[in-house]
């Protein structure tokens, strides 16, 4: 028998990745078995609007630490659940399709630990930043869903270790911001047709800032990587 003829066509991902998909995969399981009556009773159509109420980090959480110095120590969960809830099947397959796809190319240079790090990091910093920079927007601070900042985090990984080969090639480094725009025109985009846009944009940006931040520590090597490129300017 040839060799490779019984090796698998897909590239089998590492289980981190899995391990963070799975519970929006599964939440979704759950909210299409409720709307199907098949758990949940009477109260299973409602079952997504409840997990969310349940999940959503609000800004107010953070902000009354700051503020009064109060911590909910009994809602602290929500800085990290608010990630594997999404408001539709649609807001979910977005987010599995890009941690799953991202996650498969940036595990190859971070271990597991790591990507558990960088997942967790960039939510929870997306989350911190937009509680602190939405009120000074004036508009009405909506409790955060979802797994986009986590996402962004994995792009802004994603930017920092195109960013360095580019450095060490010598060319131009500006080429590894490419995605991210490509994201957040679509995402315009994508607002201005169906609407919806709101300042949950805040908290992805401030993902990506996060996950490219976090890379320099969560690497192999990226600290040594980047100072290696600041010094060839």
């Amino acid at each position: 028998m040839r060799s490779g003829l019984t090796e698998s066509p897909l590239n089998p991902l590492p289980p981190v990745i899995w391990l963070l998909a799975l519970p929006a995969i599964a939440s979704e399981a759950l909210f299409a078995l409720g709307r199907a009556g098949f758990i949940g009773g009477a109260e299973g159509v409602g079952m997504r609007l409840s997990a969310i109420r349940l999940t959503a980090f609000p800004p107010e959480l953070a902000q009354r630490v700051w503020t009064l110095g109060a911590l909910d120590l009994d809602q602290l969960y929500r800085a990290f659940s608010f990630s594997f809830v999404h408001v539709s099947l649609m807001h979910a397959l977005f987010v599995v399709v890009f941690t799953l796809a991202l996650g498969n190319m940036i595990s190859q240079s971070f271990r597991p630990w790591a990507m558990l790090a960088l997942f967790f990091g960039s939510a929870l910093g997306g989350a911190l930043i937009y509680a602190a920079i939405v009120p000074w927007l004036g508009v009405r601070a909506a409790p955060l869903i979802g797994g986009y900042p986590a996402v962004y985090g994995f792009v802004g990984a994603f930017t920092f270790l195109l960013w360095t080969r580019l450095a060490a090639q010598n060319a131009n480094r500006m080429r590894a911001f490419v995605l991210i725009g490509i994201l957040l025109s679509f995402q315009l985009v994508f607002g201005l047709v169906f609407g919806g846009t709101g300042p949950g944009w805040i908290a992805e940006i401030a993902g990506f800032a996060c996950g490219f931040a976090l890379s320099f520590l969560l690497v192999d090597g990226g600290a040594r990587r980047a100072l290696a490129q600041i010094r060839q300017r």
